[in-house]
């Protein structure tokens, strides 16, 4: 049977005799650092996911487009599912680094939204939220495992769609956990294109906040720097509402890994019922400030 050290080994894109360590961190893809003569690369090993509509050569594409506009590593080699890119010796942030550099990303993600459209190729992929979680929901049912909240959460999720307002289409990260977030010292790098597509940039700005743990004042400051003026009244609810389904997408997307996907040192049962708590309390701070969802 090949091993992972056989496999990185034959890939045909080395310099030379290769080192190779284990990346930890990854939630749902396996990821090594690997040193030969021309210096670091991260390698990622991770096949399709339909079940989370993650396809590998999209992912690709939209790393290779984020490098272009100079804010994601260079990708050296692709095929299906191996991606090598150029390690950059950075950090990841964490919840106290995002709100602490709450400025700069906000720069960061205007050029991402700003720029990407004209960089990316291939057929259109459409990112929604509220039909991700449905989706979700149909899955988790077909395989008997819908939980007993889900009727609610469904319900919910209508809800907060509803509250949503008419904003211009743009090309979003859509999985802006503080750890794909990366910052050398110098700038901040975005890794990790799974999910990445067309949306609108209320999802990015939701999620990058309540992955954050930021307070109300902190993520109205943040919406004020992406925006270049304090948003009104409708935007601050309809980004609370997306607080919210960000983090209902969260449990449930820890619900469908639970089914389908097993990664060393990574309890999805526990991350969904941490993701699905957060939730509550997002959706208690919602109801206090703006009653329904509708």
């Amino acid at each position: 049977m090949q091993t992972v050290e056989d496999r990185i080994g034959t890939l045909p894109c080395w310099a030379g005799s290769v080192t190779i360590e284990p990346l930890p961190g990854g939630l749902s893809n396996q990821n090594y650092l690997v040193k030969d003569a021309a210096g670091g690369h991260v390698v990622r090993f991770g096949t399709d996911y339909p079940f989370h509509h993650v396809l590998r050569e999209r992912e690709a594409m939209t790393a290779r487009a984020a490098h272009r506009i100079g804010l994601g590593p260079e990708v050296l080699y692709a095929e299906p599912g191996v991606l090598v890119t150029a390690y950059l010796g950075a950090s990841p942030l964490d919840p106290g680094g995002v709100r602490a550099d709450s400025l700069r990303l906000a720069d960061l993600l205007g050029r991402f939204h700003r720029e990407m459209p004209r960089e990316v190729s291939g057929p259109g992929y459409l990112f929604w939220v509220f039909h991700v979680l449905r989706d979700y929901a149909r899955t988790l049912a077909d395989a008997g495992h819908s939980p007993a909240e889900m009727p609610r959460w469904l319900t919910l999720a209508d809800e907060l769609e509803r509250a949503q307002v008419p904003l211009p289409i743009i090309f979003g990260h859509n999985d802006l956990l503080p750890a794909n977030i990366l910052d050398d010292g110098d700038r901040l790098w975005l890794i990790d294109f799974e999910y990445a597509g067309f949306s609108t940039a209320m999802f990015d700005l939701a999620g990058l906040t309540s992955n954050a743990a930021m307070a109300s004042g902190e993520s109205e400051a943040f919406l004020a720097a992406y925006l270049g003026e304090p948003p009104t009244a409708e935007l601050r609810r309809a980004h609370a509402a997306m607080q919210c389904a960000s983090l209902l997408r969260e449990a449930m997307w820890g619900l469908i890994s639970g089914l389908f996907l097993t990664t060393a040192g990574v309890d999805y049962a526990a991350y969904s019922a941490d993701n699905a708590e957060r939730f509550e309390a997002a959706l208690e701070h919602y109801r206090s400030a703006y009653g329904d969802a509708a």
